[in-house]
């Protein structure tokens, strides 16, 4: 690795990755605004964005942004190319397993570029990370449900 290659990844932020399933492959856009919001205030960079399907007989087969429909509204073509090709076939027949026949999915690989800064300067202080996770939103509700319950 080249010097200049190893500075350009001790400035990258953290990289998360997002698997959006959508039921009976119903997809209509909502979310697209506000994810392209995020890209253009620099909160993110996506590095990947693809989409599957699972067909009836089980078997997982990628999606061109073309192809992404929805409702007839949905406009992807501003992801168009947005590709690092980090997202494999073994990533998407993972995803697929998660899927019903005939549903479809999204996934997201993004970095988070509003932490660059931290993650650049604990790196440089030789600091670790050693654990990361994502506490899932129905767990929080329910937390606060039962503290509010004993209250």
């Amino acid at each position: 690795m080249t010097r200049e290659t190893n500075d350009r990844l001790d400035e990258v932020g953290p990289i998360d990755y997002l698997v959006v399933e959508f039921p009976g492959s119903h997809l209509t856009g909502e979310g697209m605004p506000l994810l392209v919001d995020l890209v253009d205030r620099g909160i993110i960079r996506i590095l990947d964005l693809t989409f599957l399907t699972k067909e009836a007989d089980g078997s997982v087969r990628g999606i061109a942004l073309a192809d992404v429909t929805g409702d007839g509204k949905l406009d992807l073509t501003v992801f168009e190319g947005v590709s690092s090709g980090l997202i494999g076939e073994e990533d998407m027949a993972e995803a697929g397993s998660l899927l019903q026949p005939g549903d479809s999915a999204a996934i997201l690989l993004y970095e988070n570029l509003w932490a660059a800064p931290l993650a650049a300067a604990l790196r440089r202080a030789d600091a670790r990370m050693i654990a990361s996770g994502r506490v899932p939103v129905q767990d929080v509700i329910e937390a606060l449900n039962a503290l509010d319950a004993a209250a």
